[in-house]
C-alpha cells in the first residue's frame, strides 16, 4: 500500500468549489429526469427490487451485555497462534510454492467449516515477468442476496536482499478472517442451514496486493483489481426475475491490513461508512467500560483504537479496496496508520507481534459481525 496526501492552495480551493457548485447543479437536473440505469435493470426490463432498498437501509442491531461477554469470551489465541496464524508466517510471494502452500491452508480451513470456496485464477504481466495470482473467495451462504464482506491480502512483498515474512502485512488479518469464521460459524447455521438468507457473511483474500518492483497503477493490487472487474461483469441473481452486477450486492467491504502491533490507531477515511467506523468506536466503548478487553483501563474515555485521528483527508491510502471504491462500493479501510516502525522491513515477523492487542481486535471484529447480521451468539 502507499499513501497520498495533497496539498492545495486557496485559490485552488475556491476553483473547486465553483465547479462542485455546478456539477452538482447538474446531477440535481439530471436526477430529476427519468432515465434508465442498465445495471441496476432486472432482466425483465423492470427497476430494482426491495433488495436494493434493504441494502441502503441496513442497520445493526445491538448485542446485549450477556451477549457481547460470551463473543468477547470466545477467544482462544493459543488456537490462533497455531494452527490459523503459524502458516501465513512464511515468505508467501505471488506465483511461489510457498504462497500455494498458504492457497491450501485458507481452503482447507474454509471447506472445514462448510463454506463455499472459489478460486479467481489469472496470469498477468509484472515487472518480473508472467505470474499467475489467486484470489480465493469464500462465502457462508452462497444463496444470499447481499453480501458482508472482510477482506485481506495473503501474499508478502518480494524482497532481494533480506527474508520479509509480512506478520503485520499481512499475515495477522488473514489469520482474524479464518478466526472470525472459526468463532461466529455456530451462529450462522442452525440445523444444518444458515440463518441469514438475505445477508452473508463472505472472506476475500486477495493475492498480488503487493509490487513486485516499485508501487504503480500497474504493479500493485493485482488480485483485487482483477476481482472488481470481474464482479462488474458477471451477474447473480437477486430475485425470482432479477439480476444485479455481483459488486452491487456488496453491502460494504472492510478491508484488513497492516494489523498486529500494540495499540495500531484506525480511522474512518469515508463518509459514506463513517457510521459503520462510529459501530466499531461504540463496540470498542462498550467493551472497554465491560472490562472486556486485554491492557485497557476500565476507566479509559476515549477508543484506544478506532480513533479516527486522520479520517476524511484529502488523499488517503492505496490499498485492495481502491478498485471496489471507484466502482462504488461503500469500504471501510481497517489500516494501521501511522504504519507500524516494522512496515516493510525484516523485523515484521513473529516478534513485531502483540498478541493481547490481536485479540482486542478481533473481539471488536467478531462482535461487529454479529451486530450487522443479527446474530445472536
Amino acid at each position: 500500500m502507499r499513501t497520498v496526501f495533497w496539498r492545495i492552495s486557496a485559490s485552488q480551493v475556491l476553483m473547486c468549489c465553483s465547479l462542485l457548485c455546478i456539477v452538482t447543479y447538474i446531477i440535481y437536473i439530471v436526477t430529476l429526469m427519468p432515465h434508465p440505469d442498465i445495471t441496476s435493470r432486472s432482466v425483465t426490463g423492470g427497476v430494482r427490487g426491495s433488495w436494493a432498498k434493504k441494502q441502503r437501509q441496513h442497520r445493526s442491531r445491538t448485542l446485549s451485555i450477556d451477549q457481547l461477554k460470551k463473543v468477547a469470551h470466545m477467544s482462544d489465541m493459543t488456537y490462533f497462534e497455531d494452527p490459523l496464524l503459524e502458516p501465513f508466517m512464511h515468505v508467501r510471494v505471488s506465483d511461489t510454492p510457498a504462497n500455494k502452500k498458504v492457497q491450501l491452508h485458507i481452503k482447507d480451513t474454509m471447506a472445514k467449516y462448510g463454506w463455499a470456496v472459489e478460486e479467481d485464477s489469472f496470469t498477468e504481466n509484472t515487472p518480473l515477468g508472467r505470474k499467475q495470482f489467486t484470489n480465493i473467495v469464500a462465502t457462508q451462504n452462497p444463496k444470499a442476496i447481499r453480501r458482508l464482506v472482510l477482506a485481506c491480502h495473503y501474499d508478502s512483498k518480494y524482497f532481494e536482499d533480506f527474508v520479509f515474512i509480512g506478520a503485520t502485512d499481512s499475515a495477522v488479518p488473514c489469520a482474524m478472517l479464518l478466526d472470525v469464521a472459526r468463532h461466529l460459524n455456530t451462529s450462522l447455521w442452525i440445523h444444518g442451514k444458515p440463518v441469514r438468507k438475505t445477508v452473508s457473511l463472505q472472506l476475500v483474500f486477495f493475492d498480488g496486493e503487493e509490487a513486485f518492483v516499485e508501487w504503480t497503477a500497474t504493479d500493485s493490487i493485482y488480485g483485487a483489481r482483477h476481482l472488481a472487474e470481474k464482479w462488474s461483469t458477471t451477474q447473480s441473481r437477486v430475485d425470482r426475475e432479477e439480476w444485479a452486477h455481483t459488486i452491487e450486492i456488496v453491502d460494504v467491504l472492510i478491508l484488513l491490513d497492516l494489523i498486529g502491533t500494540k495499540d495500531p490507531e484506525f480511522n474512518s477515511w469515508f463518509r459514506n461508512t463513517e457510521h459503520l467506523f462510529e459501530r466499531f468506536q461504540k463496540i470498542e466503548m462498550r467493551m472497554i467500560k465491560l472490562g472486556l478487553l486485554a491492557n485497557v483501563d476500565q476507566n479509559h474515555s476515549r477508543n484506544r483504537y478506532f480513533t479516527s485521528r486522520y479520517g476524511h483527508t484529502s488523499g488517503g491510502i492505496e490499498d485492495d479496496h481502491i478498485p471496489f471504491l471507484r466502482k462504488n462500493v461503500p469500504v471501510v479501510h481497517m489500516i494501521a496508520y501511522p504504519f507500524p516502525l516494522e512496515w516493510h522491513k525484516a523485523s515484521d515477523d513473529k516478534t513485531a507481534l502483540h498478541f493481547p492487542t490481536i485479540d482486542n481486535i478481533n473481539k471488536i471484529l467478531r462482535v461487529f459481525v454479529c451486530e450487522y447480521l443479527h446474530l445472536s451468539p
